[in-house]
C-alpha cells in the first residue's frame, strides 16, 4: 500500500518501506477495541506487530483476552502485558522491538467514568502518553501516531467540527487529557523534530466493541429484556464511525508523515503545524445521526422493540458530534462510508455469535 505521493508536508510510504522489509509497528492498546482491529489489518499485510496492553478491568477482561488470543494466532504478532505508567517496562519493550512506527491507542476511555475516577485518566492518558512520546523520541521512530477524540471540541456549537476550530472548552476530564496529549505531542514534534499525527475519533462502533458503549449496551439490554438509558431524552446526535473504516483511515495516515514546512507556509485547509512536523486529522463518517434514529435501526435489525428510560443530559456529555473529514480525504484519498444500518447488522451478527444470545 502506498500513500498519496509527495506534496507539501507529506512523505509517502515509499520512503518508509523503501528498504524492502516489512514495517515493524508497536501498537499500544492491542487488546482494546480499535487496537485489535488495527493490528488485524496490519497483520493481513504482513507487517510485524508488537502489542502493549494493560488488560485493565475497566470492562470485561475476558473480552480483551479473546482479542489477544486471536491476534496471537499470527506468527507476526507478539504482545506484552503491562501498564504504560511503568516507563522501565515500556522502554525495554520498545528498545527490544525497535519499531519503525508507534501507534498509541491505549488510554483510559469513557467520558462518564472520568467524573468518578479522574486520577485514572491522569495516570494513563498523561503519564502513559508521556512515556510513549519519550520512547518515540529516543528511538527516533519514523512516525508517531496518537489517538485523540472528538470530545476535545467540547462546547463548540458550530458543526461539522473542523481541525482548525478552536478547542479550548472541553466538557470532561477525559477530553481535557486528550487535548493535553495534542499539546504535549506538538511540543515534542517542535523541539525534537519527531513526526506526529494525532487523530480525533468520532463515536466508533462495530464487532468486538466495548461493553460500555451505546450499541453494545442497547443490544445486550434489549435481548435481555431490560430498559435502555437514553440521555437528553434522545435529543442527541453522533457521527457514528464503523471500526473498519476508522482503522483503514489510521493505516493510510501511517503513510502520510508530516514534515515541518521550511517557510512556515501551511496549505489551506491543512492542520499541519507551521513550526513542527505535526498534524491532527478527524476520522469520522461526516454524517450526524440522531440517537433515537440509531435506536430505531437497532430495533429493526433485531426485530424487537426497546424499552426506553428517558434521562437528562449527563454531566460532561455533549449534544452532538459531527466530523468534517475532508482533510483525511485530501491526504489519503479515503473517506469512511459504512452506513449505520450496515454497521449495526454486522455488530449484531458478531454479538450473537460471541454471546450465544
Amino acid at each position: 500500500m502506498h500513500g498519496v505521493g509527495m506534496r507539501a508536508g507529506i512523505i509517502t510510504s515509499n520512503e518508509i518501506a523503501g528498504n524492502g522489509r516489512f514495517m515493524r509497528v508497536l501498537i499500544t492498546g492491542t487488546a482494546g477495541f480499535i487496537g485489535f482491529h488495527l493490528a488485524q489489518l496490519l497483520l493481513r499485510e504482513g507487517v510485524e506487530v508488537h502489542g502493549f496492553d494493560g488488560m485493565t478491568d475497566y470492562y470485561d477482561v475476558a473480552l480483551k483476552q479473546r482479542r489477544h488470543q486471536i491476534l496471537l494466532q499470527s506468527p507476526n504478532f507478539a504482545a506484552t502485558e503491562g501498564m504504560l505508567e511503568d516507563q522501565a517496562l515500556f522502554d525495554r519493550v520498545a528498545d527490544t522491538f525497535a519499531p519503525d512506527i508507534i501507534v498509541h491507542l491505549a488510554a483510559q476511555a469513557g467520558v462518564r467514568y472520568s467524573i468518578e475516577n479522574p486520577r485514572a485518566y491522569l495516570e494513563s492518558n498523561i503519564v502513559g502518553s508521556f512515556n510513549v512520546m519519550e520512547a518515540a523520541r529516543r528511538l527516533k521512530v519514523q512516525h508517531l501516531l496518537m489517538a485523540s477524540t472528538s470530545s476535545v471540541y467540547g462546547a463548540n456549537e458550530a458543526v461539522p467540527y473542523a481541525e482548525s476550530d478552536k478547542v479550548d472548552t472541553q466538557m470532561s476530564f477525559y477530553a481535557a487529557t486528550k487535548k493535553a496529549n495534542e499539546n504535549m505531542s506538538h511540543a515534542y514534534a517542535h523541539i525534537y523534530g519527531l513526526p506526529v499525527t494525532m487523530f480525533r475519533f468520532f463515536t466508533v462502533y462495530g464487532p468486538w466493541g466495548r461493553p460500555d458503549m451505546a450499541l453494545y449496551k442497547f443490544v445486550d439490554s434489549t435481548l435481555e429484556g431490560r430498559a435502555i438509558d437514553v440521555y437528553n431524552h434522545g435529543e442527541m446526535y453522533r457521527d457514528f464511525t464503523y471500526v473498519d473504516d476508522l482503522v483503514r483511515g489510521i493505516r493510510l495516515l501511517m503513510d502520510v508523515v508530516p514534515q515541518r514546512p521550511e517557510d512556515g507556509a501551511v496549505p489551506e485547509g491543512d492542520s499541519l503545524s507551521p513550526v513542527a512536523p505535526w498534524r491532527v486529522v478527524n476520522i469520522g463518517n461526516s454524517d450526524k445521526v440522531k440517537l433515537t434514529d440509531f435506536i430505531d435501526a437497532i430495533e429493526d435489525c433485531l426485530g424487537m422493540k426497546t424499552t426506553r428510560n428517558l434521562l437528562p443530559m449527563q454531566a460532561g456529555d455533549v449534544p452532538q458530534t459531527w466530523a468534517d473529514a475532508s482533510l483525511l480525504q485530501r491526504l489519503t484519498g479515503y473517506h469512511p462510508q459504512t452506513d449505520v444500518r450496515t454497521g449495526i447488522v454486522r455488530f449484531i451478527e458478531w454479538y450473537r455469535d460471541y454471546s450465544g444470545k
